[in-house]
């Protein structure tokens, strides 16, 4: 079977579909990866498969997604394959629509985030769910990555036949590891003593950095911060919070890093404040490597963390309930240990790579 599996940039490929045209792979399907161009896009060549740069956009304009639908259609008409599989809420739709206009024999959609439930302007979220309604009519086989977003889906007639799918990361790669925690910290310059928080997310608004560097502020521990801004990416700029937080050599800020692994296992405390997910996979990768969560109690994280045992769940966009939580992990080192070993065995349970891959490829029927 030749299967395409498309999303909107290089990153959301390597991170998150990478895993998924391997199984495919695999199991013997003919896999063609498709994004806008990008960098990370070498990686997966690298690795013998065929990828495909087209010009998606995350943005609403009709005049970049019209040129998206064409370029779509056209990649479509020239591969002909028996299943289209989409992700992400614009290059999600245009892609089902570019495969229903081309007569795909099976169009398969994964939501990893409504885009309805991103805070912003009321038109902008209608929009965001008109798009998931359409599409849903004429989508076969609909997947979440969160339990919660599949009840959502059914309850709001989005797909009556949602299912959850799940995210999932490699255990042997995301574990605690003392060598490498030894490594980064003589790297950076910290002493062991020292307690780490560390974010790792892209640099938008609605992770939360604004909340996370004012909750450090009162606190004894510094913060790690890893990821970079795409360029695709909209909203606010962060610089003036990050210029502004008064941390001063308590801020290491890590950019963009191939070796996440690594960066965990030396850190002591994850944090990731934000203000609309799916099911972010840097939660699970924290926890594989047996780092408490501080999360706010937004669909997603509520999912993956329990609070009070493997973390703990904050309100969005409050720094002050986000600082005493991480806080209480600051000031107890036993609390931690216990708390990141819940979430290991959680994580281990839930998020293995593998079976969370094996499911995604039976939903598919691949």
């Amino acid at each position: 079977m030749k299967v395409i599996e498309v999303t909107n940039v290089d990153f959301s490929l390597r991170h998150f579909l990478l895993p998924l045209m391997r199984g495919l792979k695999q199991r013997g399907h003919d896999v063609v990866g498709v994004s806008a161009p990008g960098p990370l896009l070498e990686i997966a060549r690298a690795e013998g498969f065929t990828i495909a740069a087209v010009p998606l956009a995350r943005s609403l304009s009709p005049r970049a997604n019209w040129i998206a639908l064409k370029a779509l259609r056209a990649l479509i008409r020239a591969e002909k394959p028996d299943l289209v599989h989409a992700h992400m809420p614009i290059s999600g739709f245009l892609t089902r629509l570019a495969a229903l206009l081309e007569g795909v024999p099976v169009i398969a959609y994964t939501c990893h985030g409504f885009l309805f439930n991103q805070p912003g302007p009321w038109a902008r979220r209608a929009l965001g769910f008109a798009i998931e309604w359409i599409a849903g009519k004429f989508t076969d086989i609909y997947l979440t990555v969160s339990d919660e977003e599949a009840r959502d889906a059914r309850r709001l007639w989005i797909s009556r036949r949602a299912q959850p799918c799940g995210n999932g990361r490699d255990p042997a790669r995301f574990r605690p590891d003392r060598a490498a925690r030894a490594r980064i910290r003589a790297e950076l310059d910290v002493p062991e003593g020292r307690v780490v928080v560390v974010i790792v997310s892209r640099l938008v608004r609605h992770k939360g950095h604004p909340e996370l560097l004012a909750a450090m502020r009162g606190l004894d521990a510094e913060l790690w911060v890893v990821g970079e801004r795409l360029d695709s990416d909209h909203g606010e700029d962060l610089e003036p919070y990050f210029a502004q937080c008064g941390l001063g050599d308590r801020l290491k800020r890590l950019g963009y890093r191939e070796d996440i692994p690594a960066i965990l296992a030396a850190a002591d405390i994850f944090a990731l404040p934000s203000h609309f997910e799916g099911l972010p996979m840097s939660v699970i990768e924290a926890m594989l490597t047996g780092l408490p969560v501080v999360a706010t109690d937004i669909s997603g994280p509520r999912e993956q963390v329990i609070d009070g045992e493997t973390g703990y769940l904050v309100p969005p966009m409050q720094s002050a309930p986000l600082g005493a939580a991480i806080g209480r992990l600051v000031n107890d080192a036993g609390l931690r240990a216990r708390m990141g070993a819940a979430g290991r065995t959680r994580a281990l349970a839930l998020y293995d790579e593998a079976r969370v891959v094996a499911r995604t490829l039976d939903l598919l029927g691949a």
